[in-house]
């Protein structure tokens, strides 16, 4: 059990019969008043995101979440297979799990796969992770207005905009945080 008043930013907790990893807070002193904490919490096994205030002083449970570095496999259907590199156990995890993920997903792709009480309840990709771009549109000559961009599909079928220059073939980088270009490989 923890006090309110030390959760941080990325903390795990357990409240109400769920898992929530702590996305933002603040501590709030009223002028009148009992002071509270705002937080703004990700449900871990639902992906959802909401407020919950709590009274100053209150403690709650820090959930013990356990981060393992598995390899992505390959998909079969509606399961995706990730393998532990280290005694090559192989996990299954549903695509409903991953729906945020599934994008950002390509073969040998090393990602932490999260447990609670060996219940999976999620995955966290890397920050940044280079893809091949298959397929682009060519540049059209005139249209070099500061910043402009066009559409590029990566190897995973996902489509993002990337700069006028960037041709098929070529490595870029995406941030997975935003889904955005963010420069060449």
């Amino acid at each position: 059990m923890i006090n309110v008043n030390d959760i941080k930013n990325g903390m795990t907790i357990f409240y109400e019969g769920n898992i929530y990893q702590v996305v933002e807070f603040q501590h709030v002193k009223p002028g009148k008043g009992s002071a509270f904490v705002r937080t703004k919490l990700k449900n871990l096994r639902t992906n959802s995101t909401q407020e919950i205030t709590f009274n100053a002083g209150i403690k709650i449970e820090k959930a013990q979440v356990n981060k393992r570095a598995l390899q992505y496999l390959y998909n079969q259907g509606d399961t995706y297979v990730f393998m532990d590199n280290t005694n090559y156990e192989q996990l299954e995890i549903n695509k409903s799990m991953l729906e945020d993920y599934i994008k950002f997903l390509k073969e040998d792709l090393v990602v932490e796969v999260m447990s609670y009480n060996d219940e999976v309840i999620g995955i966290s990709l890397p920050e940044k992770i280079s893809y091949k771009v298959v397929e682009t549109e060519q540049a059209v000559k005139g249209n070099t207005t500061s910043g402009a961009q066009k559409d590029a599909k990566i190897e995973t079928g996902y489509v993002v905009k990337v700069p006028l220059f960037i041709e098929t073939g070529e490595e870029i980088i995406i941030t997975t945080s935003d889904g955005k270009y963010s420069s060449r490989a």
